[in-house]
């Protein structure tokens, strides 16, 4: 899915970023148990393309962390308390921001995501986040929704309320300063 291979970070970007990640992976050492930061350090190293989609979930807001492993792979989520901010005000995808006539947002949550070589959680990834820590307390995340819901103009997105997570359904062209998108990559 990394549409970004080409892009690198410098080798300061990149020492500052390693940084980043190592304290907050061992600072939350409950959201991936069985990884040991060296062995995850190796494989960002190599994959250096999905290293800089890492900073670009920095850069936007997310937090993200190593979450687990899941086919051989790592997996990184952004584990922000709420909503990234810099990926807020977003309608679900670029059809619906072509479709939509009057105050259209500046851009879409797929094409946004694309940019950045990430994914957007499907509902599996999100309930999963929300087992790990609780998150989308005040605002709300789109997720990648099935074709069948897309193809009738509506798109899917979660959040956590009244001590429970919900799924709920909105027209795909709707957006909210308070609606972004969580990202999910794996290394």
């Amino acid at each position: 899915m990394n549409m970004q291979e080409d892009q690198r970070l410098s080798d300061e970007e990149k020492q500052q970023l390693l940084s980043v990640l190592k304290t907050r992976f061992e600072s939350h050492m409950h959201r991936h148990e069985r990884l040991d930061w060296k062995d995850v350090e190796a494989r960002l190293d190599s994959h250096p393309g999905k290293l800089w989609s890492l900073g670009e979930m920095e850069r936007t807001g997310g937090e993200p962390d190593a979450a687990g492993e899941a086919d051989g792979l790592i997996v990184y989520y952004d584990f922000s308390e709420e909503s990234p901010k810099g990926r807020r005000k977003v309608c679900y995808d670029d059809e619906a921001l072509q479709a939509r006539k009057k105050n259209k947002p500046e851009h879409s949550a797929v094409g946004m995501a694309e940019e950045m070589g990430v994914e957007l959680l499907d509902e599996a990834h999100y309930r999963q986040l929300q087992t790990i820590e609780t998150v989308d307390r005040k605002t709300s995340s789109w997720i990648r929704t099935p074709a069948d819901i897309r193809g009738q103009g509506g798109a899917l997105f979660g959040d956590y309320r009244y001590g429970a997570m919900f799924i709920y359904h909105n027209g795909a062209d709707s957006y909210y300063s308070a609606r972004g998108f969580r990202a999910v990559l794996h290394v």
